[in-house]
């Protein structure tokens, strides 16, 4: 089953989309969980200190409120009320018992404050069984001041407690993600390989739209020398011969091109740059083309800035391009009059070639070089071959870091504008 790029980019689409409301969905929960423990612990506690008020009577009145009596200065501490001195070891013990009745099984640390000296008179380590995180070596407990003796229990790892016991949410939640980064891994990997898949078939496809060309030509002027006109005439004869034998010549190093690009990896086309006459490149894409030329009875005027000029890039790549260029201005006209310039500012060389063909509406002007376009109106396609031609220009010159620009009117012609630096 062949996956089409835009249904395999909205699967992606929603995938993240799913993925990312179920971690938010999770999270919330999570959070939610963390909460309700937290009030449970809370609960736990309250139970286990009035149990211990009401066993050791340490206030002289508690009523049925035991929380008038509390004071929770932070998550970690509570302060206990209290009317008169208790018995130390008596208070450690039943301490340690509400505590372990009540289901709270983490370490606890007890001080007994007193108003007079305004200090902790008393400090005991509750060594609770089977208790989370037990600690005996914490930071003193801040003392707190107050106008009558209490008794304060400080739970330093109170947090981590309750996360314990959030243990089988966090696995469930932690599993599911597992899953989910592995369904994510899995698109992500879908993605890639068809992204290297389609990059490849692209190379491929470039290059097979590249070899028409050259078989056209090569056609046109093996029918020219079967012509009883031209073997009379050895001057001409020569001069097909020599353009099937550079045609010829042309195919086999793209041949040879394709095949390496075939075998790799990039994304990009890998460039081969060389210094080379920029003015010589141009005669030699109108030479390619001179069988086509003929047929069409095209009339190709050239205009350059400067007599010989020098340009550092893929020079095969660059007359596929040009050849391109040449060959849809001579192709799209009806009486081809087509003017290549070249200019120089600063750094920048400019190469037009403009034509007098049908030209190209507005709407079509920013998507003429994407890959597979191609001009309709209706159902009719304007434009041949496989909308691969002016893909492969635009990747060629954005490969060297420059830029390509089409300026159209309909019936009246195009003018493409390459921008390349010289440095």
């Amino acid at each position: 089953m062949v996956i089409r790029s835009k249904t395999l980019r909205l699967v992606i689409l929603t995938s993240t989309v799913l993925i990312t409301i179920i971690v938010a969905i999770q999270l919330i929960w999570l959070q939610k969980v963390y909460l309700y423990e937290e009030k449970q612990f809370n609960i736990n506690v309250s139970k286990s200190i009035r149990s211990l008020y009401s066993d050791m009577e340490l206030v002289n009145d508690v009523s049925d409120n035991v929380q008038k009596v509390i004071e929770n200065v932070n998550p970690d501490v509570y302060l206990l009320k209290i009317d008169c001195s208790p018995n130390l070891e008596q208070l450690w013990i039943n301490l340690k018992g509400e505590l372990t009745d009540f289901d709270v099984y983490t370490d606890c640390r007890a001080n007994v404050y007193d108003t007079a000296t305004k200090k902790y008179i008393a400090e005991q380590y509750i060594d609770l069984p089977d208790a989370y995180f037990p600690s005996k070596n914490e930071k003193e407990l801040q003392i707190y001041e107050r106008d009558y003796p209490y008794i304060a229990l400080y739970f330093p790892h109170r947090g981590q407690y309750i996360v314990k016991q959030m243990f089988f949410w966090i696995a469930s939640s932690g599993f599911l993600l597992l899953v989910l980064i592995g369904f994510g891994f899995s698109i992500f990997y879908l993605y890639r390989q068809k992204f290297f898949n389609e990059t490849q078939k692209d190379f491929v496809n470039n290059f097979t739209h590249e070899f028409k060309t050259p078989l056209a030509v090569i056609k046109i002027a093996a029918d020219v020398l079967q012509q009883q006109s031209t073997l009379d005439k050895p001057e001409k004869l020569k001069n097909y011969a020599g353009i099937i034998r550079d045609q010829t010549s042309h195919l086999q190093s793209q041949v040879q091109r394709l095949l390496e690009i075939a075998y790799t990896d990039r994304s990009s086309l890998p460039l081969k740059k060389e210094k080379f006459d920029i003015n010589l490149l141009i005669a030699e894409s109108i030479n390619d083309l001179q069988p086509l030329i003929e047929q069409k009875h095209a009339v190709l005027n050239t205009n350059f800035a400067v007599e010989q000029l020098e340009l550092t890039a893929d020079r095969s790549y660059l007359r596929l391009c040009l050849i391109n260029l040449i060959e849809n201005a001579i192709k799209y006209s009806t009486a081809p009059v087509i003017d290549i310039s070249t200019k120089v500012d600063g750094t920048t060389l400019f190469i037009v070639i403009k034509d007098n063909g049908i030209g190209i509406a507005t709407e079509h002007q920013k998507k003429i070089f994407e890959r597979f376009y191609r001009i309709t109106d209706g159902e009719l396609h304007i434009s041949k071959g496989f909308g691969l031609g002016l893909n492969f220009v635009k990747k060629v010159i954005d490969t060297h870091h420059g830029k390509i620009e089409v300026m159209s009117e309909l019936g009246k012609g195009s003018s493409f504008t390459i921008k390349l630096s010289l440095k």
